[in-house]
């Protein structure tokens, strides 16, 4: 009896261990995600804060189109609007907040290809400067999307592994959403000469 029970016991400090190991590498992985989507929202919150300026550049140009201003400002207030912290990056929320960022990005695209249309507003050093850091943000937006769909994926992929899932479903750790291709994305652009 005494055999059984030391048999028992190193069983159950074996998998206590091995509990605590899995335990641990899922908090350490989630936190790896948490700071990843920071980083993701920090871009985006870049972006948004350079948006004022730049409408405030382009409405000093003569004749501009008020509705393109217009869908820009609706479009930065419905994107900052949505705000997830780390415990809900469903997949659900991770697409409705891509949606809103695609909108913003859509409504920045129409302005600048508006802008071009009116030489003295490229001209203008802020403008210029503007245009500039607004694409450096989005290749920093892009980046970050990029770092966060790693580690998101490395997190689910530890919590969908054997035996991990069976700690991540008792310690309540959920696969999180990644970043994916918008719809617009999904067609090739038609050029016409």
């Amino acid at each position: 009896m005494s055999r059984t029970l030391i048999i028992v016991v190193v069983i159950a400090i074996a998998l206590g261990m091995y509990g605590c190991s899995s335990y641990n590498g899922l908090v350490e992985k989630d936190t790896q995600v948490e700071k990843s989507w920071a980083n993701v929202q920090t871009q985006y919150q870049r972006r948004a804060d350079l948006i004022p300026n730049l409408v405030r550049t382009v409405q000093g140009a003569a004749n501009f189109e008020k509705s393109t201003l217009t869908a820009v400002i609706q479009a930065r207030a419905s994107a900052t609007g949505i705000n997830l912290n780390a415990d809900q990056l469903t997949p659900e929320n991770i697409q409705k907040f891509q949606a809103a960022q695609d909108q913003l990005s859509g409504s920045l695209s129409r302005l600048l290809a508006v802008a071009e249309s009116y030489p003295q507003l490229r001209a203008t050093q802020n403008f210029s400067e503007l245009q500039a850091q607004l694409e450096g943000t989005e290749n920093r937006i892009t980046v970050a999307r990029n770092d966060f769909n790693g580690v998101a994926t490395s997190y689910n992929q530890s919590v969908r592994s054997f035996p991990n899932n069976i700690f991540a479903g008792i310690f309540g750790f959920s696969r999180k959403g990644l970043f994916e291709a918008s719809q617009a994305a999904q067609s090739a652009p038609t050029v016409q000469f």
